[in-house]
């Protein structure tokens, strides 16, 4: 195996295991508001409510806090290598596309800060603020991560030089919407399967029946992106059967969370959307193998030309070999650490 290979199947590892930890954080986040108690939502005062009256609201924020901010160490991670790696595919991308991930950036800072902020505000009309910012600095990178994907399946129209122009006309398509909105309900769903993971029955169960609901969604708007596919107007792929697969196991993925949720299997659903929301990552990678970037005049960026050159890959390489251990061993030991419901082996944080 190559080394440009190999750092490609690293890159891919760094934005997939992104999609599965922060998917969950920015699902959480999305759905907080919808999982409190109805009293909650009524926004009593808060010297009425007291601590009590915002437990369940609390409570699904309290189940991302051990890793919220932790989980953005793959992201920073995924940046570094596609910065050191394939310099020239980081180029053309952030040039590109810059309008997306300069969004992408605005939700997580803003989600963030409503998240640290929240606890602090002293009246209800001052947590619905507080709430709607955590909503949409979740809904927003989730949004934005799906029409990357759609953008990328569908390939991207490149210029003379080289570089990448995204226009409006460029994102708003079908299929590309599509896979907007894929994205952002596979997110929510997936949230909504960490939240009955960690925390009390009466609100895991809630999460539940709002997993079950999000997971039907996801399937009828990955039908539409399919279908759109089928008929021309989808994904450009280089490798079909590889792409049927990766498909078929998606499917698969979102059936089995939906059927675990449903039954109650709370460990078996959490990982079965983990695995779905991993799986657009190796659909774009393995599917439009040997490029790294397919653009609308049926050609594109392969892998060897977009990374960097061999004596810089080889000192990336002993760079990495001690990094990426570290970020699992750390990723490892804070979910060990704080394993269990929430409230049961930590405190309430929010």
């Amino acid at each position: 195996m190559s080394l440009e290979t190999l750092w490609l199947l690293l890159l891919g590892l760094l934005l997939a295991g992104y999609f599965v930890l922060g998917g969950y954080d920015q699902g959480v986040q999305m759905l907080h508001p919808f999982l409190g108690s109805r009293d909650a939502r009524d926004g009593q005062d808060a010297g009425a409510q007291g601590r009590n009256g915002l437990g369940d609201r609390n409570a699904a924020l309290d189940a991302i806090a051990p890793f919220f901010l932790g989980n953005e160490v793959w992201l920073v991670a995924f940046t570094g290598v596609l910065f050191g790696a394939f310099p020239y595919l980081e180029g053309t991308l952030l040039s590109g596309l810059y309008p997306l991930f300069v969004a992408i950036l605005v939700g997580l800072v803003l989600g963030n800060a409503a998240v640290q902020l929240r606890g602090r505000a002293r009246t209800a009309r001052g947590r619905r603020r507080w709430d709607a910012l955590i909503v949409f600095g979740g809904a927003l990178p989730a949004l934005c991560w799906g029409l990357v994907l759609g953008l990328l399946l569908h390939g991207v129209p490149r210029r003379a030089d080289g570089y990448v122009r995204i226009g409006t006309d460029d994102v708003l398509t079908p299929f590309v919407l599509a896979c907007g909105v894929t994205t952002a309900l596979l997110f929510a769903a997936h949230g909504a399967a960490f939240v009955a993971l960690r925390s009390e029955p009466e609100l895991a169960s809630r999460a539940r029946k709002m997993g079950t609901a999000l997971l039907r969604a996801v399937g009828a708007a990955g039908s539409l992106a399919l279908l759109l596919t089928l008929f021309g107007a989808g994904a450009s792929m280089t490798n079909r059967a590889a792409s049927a697969v990766l498909a078929a196991l998606f499917a698969t993925a979102l059936v089995v969370a939906w059927w675990c949720l449903v039954r109650g299997h709370r460990v078996r659903a959490f990982a079965a959307t983990c695995s779905a929301t991993l799986l657009p990552v190796p659909l774009l990678g393995a599917g439009q193998y040997p490029y790294v970037l397919v653009d609308t005049a049926g050609g594109g960026l392969t892998v060897q030309q977009a990374a960097s050159d061999g004596a810089t890959l080889t000192i990336l390489t002993a760079f990495g070999v001690v990094v990426i251990p570290v970020i699992l061993a750390y990723q490892l030991w804070s979910w060990w650490l704080f394993r269990g419901r929430t409230g049961r082996r930590h405190p309430r944080y929010f």
